[in-house]
C-alpha cells in the first residue's frame, strides 16, 4: 500500500509540495481550512470584477517552466504570458513620473538622464546580479538549509565572496550609483524581504537581475491562473484536495504523526508537512512537539504585513500602467516605521496594480480593477478608521497624478490587513511576506524544514527555506518532496 503524505494548507508550497510527492509515487491529501484553494494567491470575483487577493508580481518565469516541465507540461499548456512594457511606472516625489521600459537598451538611456555615464556602471552592476541569481538559483536556493556542509560544493566555496553575503545592499549599489532616483528603483525589490536596505544582503542585487533582465510579466486571465494549474497537475497526480477542513489536532505514536483530527475528518498517515503558517504550527497544533518555542518566535525579525484595497472603478483611469510605484512621498521615512520604528505611516508609499490595463476579462466593459497595497509593520493595532483614512490618502494621491476624479466612481471596496492574514492564513503577528531575509534569517539560519521532535514531520512555505515570493514557494515544496523521499523512501515501511 503506498505510503500517506498529508498535507496542511493549500498555498502555492503545499500545491507544489504535493505534485512532487504524489509523482514520487505517494498517496497525498491535502487539508485546507478555507473554502479556497491557494492561500496567499487566492482569487475572489464580486460585481463583475476578479480580484487577485495578493501575489501581482510574476518574476522568474524560468522556475515555473520548470515547475511545469518536470510534470511533463510547459507554461504555455495553462496560460498566455505577456511581457509588460513598461514593466511598471514610478511617481517621484518631485511630481515626474517615468515609465520603467521592458527594453535594456531603453533603460540604459533613462539611467544615464538621471545619472551621466551610469548606464556602464548598470552593465557592471547587472553582471554581478546575473552571477549572483544563476549561482544562487542553481546551487543555493534548492538547498534544504540542514547543515552548512551543503555549501562546501567547489563552485560555491569559489564563488562566496562575489555574492557579497556579507555586504548591506545599501552600501553595495552606492558602490556603483549615486542618484536618489537610480537607488530607489535599485531597492525598490528588496523593499519586501523584510529588512531596509542597509540591512539586507547585497546577495539579494539578484532580485535586480530578476526584474531588469528577466522581465516582469502577466498570466492571461490573472495570477490565480497558476494556482488552476497546479490544481489541475495535482488532481492528475491522484491528489485529494480537502476545503472547509480545519486543523484542531495531531496525536503522535512512537516520534511519528499517525492522526490528524480536522472538522470533519480524522486521518492516519505517515508523513506530515505543514505548509501552514510555521509558527503558527508550532504554537497551537504541536504543543510539547514544538519545533521552536514562544521565545523563538517573538525574536524573529519579520517581513512586512500589508493594507489592502481592491477597488472597482466604473470608469478607466489615464495615468495608471499595469503596475504604478508611488515614491512620492520620502522612502527612508516609511522604510524606518515598517522596520524600526514600527507604526501607522504618516506619508506612506504604495503600489497600485491595475491588471485591466492588460485582461479586459477582470473587470466589466470600460472599467477597472484596481488593487493598492501600503507596506506596513506586522502586527500594528487598527481602530475602524484607520482604513478609511489610508484609503483617502493614496486615493488623493493617486486623483492628484491622474487629474482624474476615482473616488466618486467606486462601485466595490474591500479592504484587507493583518487581523485577515491572521483570520485567513493564521499568519505570525499578521505578517504577509513571511520571516525578514536579513543575514541572520538566511539559508541554514532559516526554521528547520524537519521537526526534530516528529521526525516524520516536515514544513513547508514562506518561514523557511528559501523564502518569502512565489517562485521560493514553488522551489520550497520540492525541496521538502526531496526531503520526505530522502529520509521516507517510497518502498521502505514507515512503522517498526
Amino acid at each position: 500500500m503506498k505510503k500517506r503524505a498529508t498535507i496542511i494548507g493549500a498555498g502555492i508550497s503545499s500545491l507544489s509540495t504535493a505534485c512532487y510527492l504524489a509523482k514520487k509515487g505517494y498517496r497525498v491529501t491535502v487539508l485546507e481550512k478555507n473554502s479556497t484553494i491557494g492561500g496567499r494567491a487566492r482569487q475572489f470575483k464580486e460585481k463583475g470584477f476578479t480580484f487577485d487577493m495578493g501575489p501581482s508580481w510574476y518574476w522568474m518565469p524560468e522556475v515555473f517552466e520548470k515547475f511545469y516541465n518536470d510534470f511533463g507540461y510547459t507554461t504555455s499548456d495553462f496560460y498566455k504570458l505577456h511581457r509588460l512594457d513598461p514593466s511598471y511606472q514610478v511617481i517621484w516625489e518631485d511630481k515626474t513620473v517615468d515609465p520603467i521600459p521592458a527594453d535594456l537598451e531603453r533603460l540604459k538611456e533613462l539611467f544615464d538622464q538621471y545619472e551621466p555615464g551610469s548606464s556602464e556602471q548598470l552593465t557592471a552592476f547587472l553582471a554581478e546580479a546575473k552571477y549572483k541569481y544563476e549561482l544562487g538559483m542553481q546551487d543555493l536556493v534548492y538547498k534544504p538549509g540542514n547543515s552548512i556542509m551543503e555549501y562546501a560544493d567547489l563552485r560555491v566555496m569559489k564563488g562566496i565572496f562575489k555574492l557579497h553575503v556579507l555586504s548591506s545592499f545599501a552600501s553595495y549599489i552606492r558602490k556603483y550609483f549615486k542618484n536618489d532616483k537610480i537607488l530607489s528603483l535599485l531597492e525598490f525589490p528588496v523593499l519586501f524581504l523584510g529588512a531596509t536596505p542597509k540591512n539586507t544582503p547585497a546577495l539579494y542585487s539578484l532580485m535586480n537581475y530578476a526584474d531588469i533582465v528577466l522581465g516582469t510579466w502577466y498570466p492571461e486571465k490573472g495570477m490565480f491562473g497558476i494556482i488552476e494549474a497546479f490544481e489541475q497537475i495535482a488532481k492528475e497526480l491522484g491528489v485529494e484536495i480537502h476545503t472547509g477542513e480545519k486543523v484542531t489536532g495531531i496525536k503522535s505514536t512512537d516520534k511519528n504523526v499517525t492522526e490528524v483530527q480536522t472538522t470533519n475528518l480524522q486521518i492516519t498517515t505517515d508523513i506530515l508537512i505543514s505548509g501552514a503558517d510555521y509558527a503558527f504550527t508550532d504554537k497551537t497544533l504541536l504543543g510539547k512537539n514544538a519545533n521552536y518555542s514562544d521565545k523563538y518566535w517573538d525574536s524573529r525579525s519579520m517581513a512586512p504585513s500589508s493594507l489592502i484595497y481592491y477597488l472597482g472603478i466604473d470608469k478607466k483611469i489615464p495615468g495608471l500602467q499595469h503596475h504604478n510605484l508611488f515614491f512620492d512621498a520620502p522612502f527612508a521615512q516609511h522604510a524606518t516605521e515598517i522596520y524600526d520604528q514600527p507604526s501607522w505611516p504618516k506619508k506612506p508609499l504604495f503600489y497600485a496594480c491595475v491588471p485591466s490595463k492588460t485582461d479586459h476579462t477582470v473587470a466589466p466593459q470600460g472599467m477597472e480593477n484596481v488593487f493598492i497595497l501600503i507596506p506596513t509593520a506586522p502586527d500594528l493595532s487598527e481602530d475602524k478608521n484607520t482604513r478609511e483614512h489610508y484609503l483617502d490618502i493614496v486615493l488623493k494621491r493617486m486623483e492628484q497624478h491622474c487629474g482624474e476624479d476615482i473616488r466618486s466612481h467606486i462601485v466595490f471596496q474591500k479592504s484587507y490587513c493583518g487581523k485577515e492574514f491572521k483570520e485567513d492564513y493564521n499568519a505570525f503577528k499578521g505578517n504577509a511576506y513571511g520571516l525578514a531575509n536579513t543575514l541572520k534569517q538566511t539559508g541554514i539560519l532559516k526554521p528547520k524544514i524537519r521537526n526534530k521532535k516528529l521526525k516524520n514531520m516536515f514544513y513547508t512555505g514562506q518561514l523557511t527555506v528559501p523564502g518569502p515570493g512565489v517562485p521560493p514557494a514553488i522551489i520550497s515544496g520540492k525541496i521538502v518532496a526531496d526531503e520526505v523521499e530522502k529520509n521516507y523512501p517510497i518502498h521502505q515501511p514507515t512503522y517498526k
